[in-house]
Order: C-alpha cells, then structure tokens, then sequence
C-alpha cells in the first residue's frame, strides 16, 4: 500500500471516530430535555439542582476553545461537539433561572456569570499570554482537568447502584452512550496522538464499560429476584 493511501486511510479512521463522537455526544446532550420538560410544566425547579449544567457548561466551553484552529490546528471535531454542547447547556440553564425561585434564581445567575468570566479570562490569558505550542498546553490541561473533574458525575452513579443494588437511577442508553462516545473520543485522541484528548476519554470509555458491567449484573438480578418475589405473594 502506498503511503498515500495509509494516510487518506489513517485521516479518513480519525475523521469517522470523531463523528462518530459527535453522534454519541448528541444523545447525552438531550438526555436531560425529559427533565426540564417536567420543570416547565411544573414551572418549578422542584428539588433540581442546576449545578451539573452550569459545570457542563464551562467544561464544554473550555473544550471548545481547546479544539479551536487558533489553540489546536486540526481539533475541529472537538470545536464542534463541544459547541453544540455548551449551546444545549446555556438552554437548560436559562430554563432553571427562568423557572426557579429567587434565591436560586440569583444563585444560578451569579454563577453564569462567573462561569463566563472565568472562560473569558481563559481566553484571553490563553491569547495574550501563550505562544500557539503552549497555548494548547495551558488549554490542554485545563481542559483535562474540566474532563476529569466531570467524572464525578459517574462515580456517583456507580456509587449508587452498587449501595441500593438497582439499576433505577442508571439509564442503560445513557450509559451505553456515554462509553461509546467516550471510546469514540478515545480512538480519536490516539489516532491524532493528542493525551488531552486520549486521557479523560479513556477514564471515561473505563467508566463506562463499568457502568454497563454494574447495569447486567444487577439488572438480572432483579429479573431473577422478581419471579421469586410474585410467587411468593
């Protein structure tokens, strides 16, 4: 094979992985609207917290200007999925001002705010600061610590279905999506040979897998516990 051809190949693998990580991250994005479906016809935030969406927000936001040509020549995918992302985020989050009371309506503003701050002052130390090589590193880290702190998230998750020994609060698509994307992301970082990209996506396709081993095991466990269980009443 010439050598033409192992490169239109390797381009064309590492294109179809982060589409493919666009794709997968898309479902994730959306998975919060039954939530705030419920909080708009309520119009209540109820015992919601917004906190989640105003973390994901800024992390999308960081990764976002991590996968711009002016940080990172070559991450638009990453650009992309990220934007889209903190798009969706904005939207929920205005939905939660909108709809809270004002003591969290306040809160969650201050919090916008400071969220767009501190983005702003990233970029602009990140421009006026940095030459391009270490502008994607000082973005790069940045970025990998927003990733790895979102695993919180998860841990939580596999926390909590371990405790209560049910699957209830871990949706199984959702977790399906969330390792595919992640392994989507993961492939994409190895074939451009970016750790920023390869580290928390790895941790994350991990993660996954985890959650899909914890969903099977307990989720046949209730399908055997709840024949005995109908028996018996």
């Amino acid at each position: 094979m010439s050598e033409g051809a192992l490169f239109s190949t390797y381009s064309y693998c590492c294109e179809a992985a982060g589409v493919a990580g666009n794709l997968f991250a898309f479902v994730l994005f959306v998975s919060p609207i039954p939530t705030f479906r419920r909080i708009i016809r309520s119009k209540s935030t109820e015992q919601f917290s917004g906190l989640p969406y105003i973390y994901a927000l800024l992390n999308c936001l960081i990764c976002l200007w991590y996968g711009m040509p002016i940080v990172s020549p070559g991450r638009l995918l990453i650009a992309t999925v990220n934007s889209v992302g903190a798009c969706f985020q904005l939207i929920y989050v205005i939905i939660f001002i909108i709809s809270a009371d004002k003591e969290k309506k306040l809160k969650m503003l201050w919090l916008l705010l400071a969220v767009f701050s501190v983005f702003a002052i990233i970029v602009f130390v990140s421009i006026r600061v940095f030459e391009p090589p270490n502008r994607q590193l000082f973005v790069g880290y940045l970025s990998v610590f927003s990733l790895i702190s979102m695993f919180a998230s998860p841990l939580f998750i596999i926390n909590l279905v371990i405790r209560t020994k049910s699957v209830e609060y871990m949706p199984f698509y959702l977790s399906l999506s969330t390792f595919l994307m992640s392994l989507s992301f993961f492939v994409y970082g190895m074939l451009k040979q970016d750790p920023f990209i390869t580290v928390p996506n790895g941790i994350g396709a991990i993660l996954g897998i985890i959650q899909l081993v914890l969903y099977f095991c307990y989720s046949r466990r209730e399908v055997l516990r709840r024949p005995l269980l109908e028996s018996y009443a």
